[in-house]
């Protein structure tokens, strides 16, 4: 790639405006911004990837519309996952790639392996596992994605954990999962000082989906176990959709 890394942030709300904050330090350049008011101003023909920090309800039509323009998506909006299926469907046609997270958060998707492995330890001694997310009062999911994502983690060991939420102030996201025995508690918790660690890794993911084409997640980027890693299939390689 010659030049910077040309991207659409759709959705100009706090985490939008962190993207573009922050774009110049990754060597990102803000070819436009899509957001409601600007729905009738032509899109930006020739950015390279799109970031989707904006509601659940606008998500899949923008996928769509952004995908048959050549844009590969990084999308960190939650809440409209009951239409992935038919999304990865219609996107399979589209020379793009798609990271598609809950929280882009580096530490996030590290401490979702470590509850992963936590919880495979810990449920075969019979530890009874549970969840908590506290945010501040305007996030309009609960449970949050991540929290979601941890129960998924926490669900592959074979446990079935409580999930509960907390929505109160300015609290920008906090998750814990816990473990219980007769005698014994084990908590793990991961805390955001501030939104910027989500903004960063999806100006990261950005870069990494730029030139691939398939859906990934976080664990391809980081190369965890579950995912295609470092190495995944750039286009032209016939990547599937997955």
């Amino acid at each position: 790639m010659t030049g910077p890394l040309r991207v659409l942030i759709v959705g100009h709300g706090r985490m939008g405006r962190l993207v573009e904050q922050l774009a110049p330090e990754y060597g990102v350049e803000v070819a436009g911004v899509m957001t409601r008011s600007t729905s009738g101003v032509p899109v930006p023909r020739d950015a390279d990837v799109a970031i989707d920090f904006s509601v659940a309800a606008a998500t899949p039509v923008n996928a769509r519309a952004l995908a048959a323009r050549g844009m590969s998506l990084v999308i960190g909006t939650t809440g409209w996952q009951s239409e992935e299926v038919a999304l990865k469907r219609d996107l399979e046609q589209f020379d793009v790639g798609v990271l598609s997270a809950p929280n882009f958060a580096i530490g996030v998707n590290l401490f979702l392996a470590i509850a992963e492995r936590a919880s495979e330890l810990l449920t075969r001694r019979q530890f009874a596992s549970w969840i908590h997310e506290a945010h501040h009062a305007a996030k309009k999911d609960a449970p949050s994605g991540t929290a979601l994502a941890l129960q998924r983690a926490v669900e592959r060991a074979g446990a079935q954990p409580d999930v509960s939420s907390t929505r109160a102030g300015h609290i920008p996201g906090t998750h814990t999962v816990g473990f219980d025995s007769a005698a014994e508690t084990i908590t793990l918790t991961h805390t955001a000082r501030d939104r910027t660690a989500f903004a960063r890794g999806a100006l990261e993911a950005a870069h990494w989906i730029h030139g691939r084409r398939g859906w990934f997640g976080m664990h391809d980027l980081l190369g965890l176990a579950g995912g295609t890693g470092e190495g995944g299939r750039r286009i032209g390689d016939k990547e599937t959709y997955r």
